[in-house]
């Protein structure tokens, strides 16, 4: 099978739909243009206002109408349809349940999304810093829109919840502090080639971070003050926002009592697992001592982010040159990845794509709390395996070199929670198959990833449901602090990426278990055709055809590679 990138077909009257509400988004969303690395909206922001979110719903909505009546020419023309109706569809649902007039979380909602596209910037010559000076000073236009929805949605009576209001208001205080995000990003402003920026220009920079650090402490004192009073001390959200969000982050509708059982299920077998390699480090020893350690063990510790930087990179370029051609179809621009220490101290560690021509490559970034100092490669190893390849970068790359293949809004645009974080989970998992994790420390930390995210599958449906405890972990019905002491039970991390992880399941329900569900679907979809297609069966051919869709909803991958 040839390499996406490398194929052609004539573009069709669907894919010229698709394209069309690509462009109609790239307008709406110049944010979006910039992390996909398109010129032309460098200073600009989305309209975060109700009117803005109409604009969009109603882009959905006249996208929908024009494919009705549309017939597929080819089999991505299937796809393509069936991908559209299915995310589309679900954004109008969301949108008629106001819950979009809510976002706000510590992690992926507004609020962090409007200082963050700074870090996509390219900040090498002096056009580039005239593009920050001018959306810096957007920055108050994009905050003030975002508060109107908030207002819109609390006076709809759904505001978000106490927990994520108060966590929030530290973030944008932070970020508004002298000093902070701001003030140290135009500080230091240089020209790639070492030159000085023309003073006109640091001013600009200046009164551009000022009027960005004034907006963010109207959001801090607009939460305090009028949403703070509103919101409600519960964090479950309850059976009718819960599926709506899973459909959401999965593209599939699965049966939440059955899900949340089968989580019980498999984190008693991973913690079985775990058990069996604790005794290969030591004999007699628990889990929990084998982890000390491996934790002790001077041969697998970084000191610093430059030492943690340098590791994260050489691993993904082994892993890169490894399994290139072998395992995997990694062509061209796809071998680069960079490894990045994030400019903020939020923790979590996450994938930013490369940009539509890979002028700039994909990206690993490690957000690393502050006072953290020393990291463990035997915890880690697996994540970048999860983040580089044969994870993220492998699977969006592919997606963005297949130009040629697939319509810009299957190649950039469209992205499921559960496709991606279960393809990347899936990926550690092949990794360890493929003999990558054979050392019991590195095996013990893919495995504790991997009860990490089926405890979250656990305390996710149950605490935002409020199912009942099974026996093992406690009594009674799931609330928010039992949760936290059944979390500090099952992820090893440390106390303040355990807080921001808590935090963050509890105001993004139904995006934590989308990682282990959508393992567990992508593996019954490859074994479902391996089934089907017996000794013809090609692990690698699977793998490049699956990829080639790109991101789509879990039920049209099954529907795409088991009905085609």
């Amino acid at each position: 099978m040839s390499f996406a990138g490398s194929r052609t077909r004539q573009p069709t009257a669907i894919d010229a739909v698709a394209d069309a509400f690509t462009e109609t988004l790239l307008q709406l969303d110049p944010s979006l243009a910039t992390s996909l690395g398109i010129p032309g909206h460098e200073t600009e922001y989305a309209d975060y206002s109700p009117a803005g979110l109409e604009s969009v719903t109603e882009a959905i909505r006249e996208t929908l109408e024009r494919l009705d009546g549309l017939q597929p020419s080819d089999d991505v023309d299937r796809v393509t349809l069936d991908a559209m109706h299915e995310r589309l569809g679900l954004e109008l649902e969301i949108h008629e349940s106001g819950w979009n007039l809510s976002d706000l979380n510590n992690i992926a909602s507004p609020a962090q999304e409007i200082r963050s596209i700074f870090d996509l910037m390219p900040a090498a010559t002096v056009e580039d810093w005239q593009h920050i000076a001018g959306r810096l000073h957007n920055v108050a236009d994009a905050v003030s829109g975002y508060i109107t929805s908030l207002r819109a949605g609390s006076e709809r009576g759904l505001p978000p919840a106490r927990r994520q209001v108060l966590i929030v208001m530290e973030q944008t205080t932070k970020y508004a502090e002298d000093g902070g995000f701001f003030d140290s990003y135009v500080t230091g402003a240089a020209l790639a080639d070492g030159g000085d920026l023309p003073e006109s220009l640091n001013a600009a920079l200046r009164t551009g971070a000022d009027s960005a650090r004034a907006a963010y402490r109207n959001l801090a004192a607009f939460l305090e003050n009028e949403l703070l009073p509103k919101a409600p001390e519960k964090d479950a959200v309850g059976r009718e926002r819960y599926a709506l969000m899973s459909r959401r982050f999965l593209g599939s509708a699965v049966d939440l009592e059955e899900t949340y059982a089968w989580g019980v299920a498999e984190l008693d077998r991973i913690i079985a697992e775990q058990e069996a390699v604790a005794e290969q480090i030591k004999p007699g020893a628990t889990v929990e001592e084998a982890m000390r350690l491996l934790d002790e063990d001077p041969e697998r510790q970084l000191h610093g982010t430059d030492e943690l930087q340098a590791w994260m990179q050489g691993l993904a370029d082994r892993a890169v040159q490894d399994l290139a051609g072998t395992h995997f179809q990694i062509d061209g621009p796809m071998r680069e990845i960079e490894c990045m220490i994030a400019p903020t101290q939020e923790g979590g560690i996450y994938y930013t794509g490369p940009s539509d021509d890979f002028s700039r490559p994909g990206r690993m970034w490690w957000s690393v709390p502050a006072g953290e100092d020393t990291f463990t490669t035997w915890k880690e190893t697996t994540t970048v395996y999860h983040e580089g390849v044969p994870g993220h970068h492998l699977q969006i790359a592919t997606a963005t070199a297949a130009r040629g293949l697939l319509n810009n809004w299957r190649r950039n645009i469209c992205w499921v929670s559960g496709h991606g974080e279960g393809w990347a989970l899936y990926a550690e998992r092949l990794m360890d198959e493929l003999g990558y994790l054979s050392d019991p420390g590195d095996k013990m930390g893919m495995l504790d990833a991997q009860r990490m995210r089926a405890a979250r599958v656990v305390f996710d449906i149950g605490v935002h449901l409020e199912l009942e405890i099974p026996e093992r972990w406690g009594s009674g019905t799931w609330t928010s602090e039992k949760g936290y002491e059944f979390l500090k039970q099952n992820i090893a991390i440390s106390e303040g990426q355990l807080n921001f992880e808590f935090t963050r399941y509890l105001g993004w329900p139904g995006q934590a278990p989308a990682y282990k569900l959508g393992q567990r679907l992508w593996e019954q979809i490859r074994d479902e055709v391996r089934s089907r297609e017996g000794e013809d069966f090609d692990q690698k051919r699977f793998h490049t055809r699956a990829l080639e869709l790109g991101s789509v909803g879990l039920d049209t991958l099954r529907r795409a590679l088991l009905e085609a």
